[in-house]
């Protein structure tokens, strides 16, 4: 791998985490799973992927990732949550379980489980104008949904009944479904183009 592919890596405690590092390696990124502080301080950028967000949480307190994710996110660290992954990067949950917490960073309310169970999962075509004219082809799996944003936080995609499925703020990206499952790779684009932005810009290596 070259020595300047961006370094990114997957929170690899729960999720589908193959499927993340497998997109990521096709644009030509660094990809490493990440479950210890130390190999979180050797990325710069994360993936926070889809699985399920409680058990993540409980995790991530576990094996002392925690708190060194909330500090990165604080530094500046760009970041990717993918429907269990957004949830954790969301400041504010609705149908949470007692003392579920997140990592925060994005100024967002999500509620969990917005769709339903997931027999009421479904697929359908997101017009997402940051990523260009053609549809995302999305899939939603027992997802959340974005249903309040401060003024720093930008919508990029939402469903007919205007609920937030996609949103971004700063280096801080999330979606509530699976492009990494459908052969999407826009919004894994985005994400490495902050990463390159960053490094860019001069910022510090974690």
């Amino acid at each position: 791998m070259a020595g300047n592919s961006p370094r990114v890596g997957v929170l690899a405690l729960q999720g589908d985490v193959r499927e993340h590092l497998a997109v990521l390696s096709a644009l030509g990124a660094d990809a490493r799973p990440v479950r210890r502080p130390e190999e979180l301080a050797a990325v710069e950028g994360l993936v926070l992927p889809g699985g399920e967000s409680s058990v993540i949480d409980k995790l991530a307190r576990a094996f002392g990732m925690f708190d060194p994710i909330r500090d990165a996110i604080a530094a500046g660290m760009p970041m990717y949550g993918t429907c269990a992954g957004l949830i954790l990067l969301a400041d504010r949950v609705d149908g949470a379980i007692a003392g579920q917490r997140t990592f925060g960073g994005l100024d967002v309310r999500v509620q969990r489980n917005a769709f339903g169970p997931q027999t009421q999962s479904f697929e359908t075509g997101l017009a997402v104008p940051a990523l260009g004219d053609a549809p995302v082809h999305a899939v939603f799996i027992r997802a959340p949904a974005v249903v309040e944003w401060g003024r720093d936080a930008e919508p990029l995609a939402s469903l007919p009944d205007g609920r937030v499925v996609a949103i971004e703020q700063g280096a801080l990206l999330g979606t509530a479904f699976h492009p990494e499952s459908t052969g999407e790779t826009r919004f894994h684009e985005r994400f490495l183009a902050h990463v390159r932005a960053r490094r860019g810009a001069g910022a510090p290596a974690f």
